[in-house]
């Protein structure tokens, strides 16, 4: 051997003289020429094995470093460092980016105007019963984020399997209390239930994953039924327009009846008030007479007897004067004549 077994102070072997150089030639010596090809591999598998321990996370990722398949921590972007492969593994997650899972519909080609296939290939998941006891054909979209890597990563086995599983049961769930009409016109409130209800579910599933919008595409009804559902769509619009025709005409005529009734009703009130008011003037103007009448009642009898003569005389026409002391008629001025001549032209 050209080293001894009981080793020095000063190196490894038993030569305490013996250098680097001379130990590798010694190496070379036993091994032959195999010795340059193993060290060469040796040494780039310990340069790959150190370069390992260096990894950069891209903006909108995060790393989770795992020691010994145990979560260890969360690296941010940027070049970072970590113990040898075999030490520690390196898995990243796009937290920034969205994610889309389709139920009932799928993806042929995304753009502007996006293109999907048919929904009849998947009727397991978008075919539903509602609440009135109908189908309903209601693909929908679901897009979320990763909101916690550890969850995502280490709590639920599948994930994408799990979320598919509970966006289902909740969409039918959503979907069971709401008739069929509701399902296809109020597309936009039953996905606002639905995201706030998946949110929860996951969460309570500990998913690690965030709902970031659920869009509901166009809803039908089957197509054994379809025509069926357009007569019971034209009987319902028919219904709508006798109802809307009907506000119509009470619109037109109830107005036009309160405006005549308060018309009458003011009228009724400013003949009251005339009324009123003529009976007030005629009591003050009694009461002005009658404290004349108590102040001088001979002078003021006579001015009203010669007030109603004044009034009454011209209405007898040929008038008469008797005085019962006298013998005959007095030829007095013939009131009656006079008011003939004053009518002829």
């Amino acid at each position: 051997m050209p080293w001894q077994s009981n080793a020095g102070k000063g190196a490894p072997w038993g030569n305490p003289g013996l250098s680097l150089e001379e130990v590798l030639k010694q190496a070379k010596n036993i091994l032959g020429p195999r010795f340059s090809g193993i060290f060469i591999i040796l040494f780039a598998i310990v340069a790959l094995w150190c370069l390992s321990c260096f990894y950069t996370i891209q903006p909108g990722e995060v790393g989770v470093i795992q020691r010994f398949g145990r979560f260890a921590r969360l690296s941010s972007p940027g070049l970072n460092l970590k113990l040898p492969a075999g030490l520690e593994s390196l898995t990243k997650l796009r937290v920034q980016y969205v994610y889309t899972e389709e139920f009932g519909i799928r993806t042929i080609q995304a753009g502007i105007d996006t293109e999907y296939s048919s929904s009849k290939q998947y009727l397991d998941e978008s075919l539903m019963l509602t609440g009135d006891l109908n189908c309903a054909v209601v693909p929908w979209i679901v897009q979320f984020r990763i909101g916690d890597p550890y969850n995502f990563l280490f709590k639920v086995r599948d994930v994408k399997k799990t979320l598919r599983d509970i966006s289902e049961a909740v969409m039918r769930q959503v979907v069971g209390d709401r008739s069929v009409n509701d399902v296809i016109t109020e597309r936009l409130e039953i996905a606002t239930t639905v995201k706030t209800e998946l949110q929860k579910a996951v969460n309570d599933a500990e998913t690690g994953i965030t709902i970031v919008n659920v869009e509901l595409k166009r809803t039908t009804v089957p197509d054994p039924v379809q025509p069926s559902f357009n007569e019971v769509n034209q009987s319902l619009q028919e219904k709508e327009r006798m109802i809307y025709e009907a506000r119509e005409a009470y619109n037109k005529v109830i107005p036009e009846a309160s405006g005549e009734a308060q018309r009458i009703l003011r009228e009724s009130e400013g003949y009251a008030l005339e009324r009123i008011n003529q009976a007030k003037g005629d009591t003050a103007r009694f009461l002005s007479v009658w404290t004349e009448y108590n102040g001088a009642k001979d002078v003021t009898r006579r001015r009203l007897y010669l007030e109603a003569m004044r009034d009454v005389v011209p209405k007898l026409g040929k008038t008469y004067i008797i005085d019962p002391e006298k013998g005959g008629l007095l030829p007095l001025l013939n009131l009656g004549e006079k008011q003939e001549e004053e009518k002829k032209p």
